[in-house]
């Protein structure tokens, strides 16, 4: 399984947010390309990263950062927020992406993901975030009657990379993840699932390993907070 430190990105700076709420971010640095230089240093395979402007503008807004970020850095990064057109798709893979997350355009135009993974097989990724088990878009502010399973089974045929499934109600909340509704996930499709949302501890990780179905875990807050020792995580997962 592998873990994938969290990047969240508002006006240029590393924030996290409690519950995805714009008015309730703690600042964690404002030099992101220097904190994904330290990632990459303790041994991390991926960054994640969020631009949270750009979620709710519908448009990328912290370019300059992500940029920054892929000139630093030389392990893979994906990206999520504000990523809506054929044509953002295409400029973030030229400027050296691994991955783009389509989150609110897989709910409202799920046609432009299937083109989008044909044209860019293995770099595209559903973001999936959901309250209850109902899926919310733009930013987390727009909850809808859509099914997180649903949604997810109707991409199994489309060269999806992964699904990345976040419990709104456990981001950055440091509670734990929501294991049993992201295994069932897991367990419901054959696209990787990786777990995002209160991943705040090291028997968090383990639990989700363990599950014997989940790819992937994301966290943010618990690294910066120090509640979670990224080189002992890392290190129990390889072993």
């Amino acid at each position: 399984m592998i873990l994938y430190p969290a990047i969240d990105l508002k006006d240029g700076q590393c924030v996290r947010l409690l519950h995805g709420e714009m008015d309730k971010a703690t600042v964690f640095g404002d030099d992101p390309a220097a904190q994904a230089a330290k990632f990459e240093a303790a041994g991390c395979e991926w960054v994640h990263l969020v631009d949270l402007n750009g979620a709710f503008a519908g448009e990328p807004v912290n370019a300059a950062a992500v940029e920054a970020i892929l000139a630093r850095i030389k392990v893979p990064a994906q990206l999520g927020g504000g990523i809506r057109t054929m044509a953002t798709i295409a400029t973030w893979i030229e400027k050296g992406l691994s991955r783009v997350i389509l989150g609110t355009v897989a709910v409202e135009n799920p046609a432009l993901v299937r083109e989008a993974a044909r044209e860019f097989p293995g770099k595209v990724a559903v973001g999936i975030d959901a309250r209850g088990g109902r899926v919310a878009t733009k930013g987390w502010a727009e909850e809808t009657d859509v099914m997180v399973t649903d949604l997810a089974r109707s991409f199994e045929d489309a060269g999806v990379a992964a699904i990345i499934y976040t419990d709104i109600m456990r981001d950055g909340a440091m509670t734990g993840p929501n294991i049993e509704a992201t295994e069932a996930l897991a367990r419901a499709v054959s696209i990787p699932v990786i777990a995002s949302g209160g991943v705040s501890s090291l028997p968090d990780l383990i639990a989700l390993r363990d599950t014997g179905v989940i790819s992937g875990a994301i966290s943010g807050r618990a690294i910066y907070d120090g509640a979670l020792d990224l080189g002992q995580a890392l290190a129990a997962l390889k072993g």
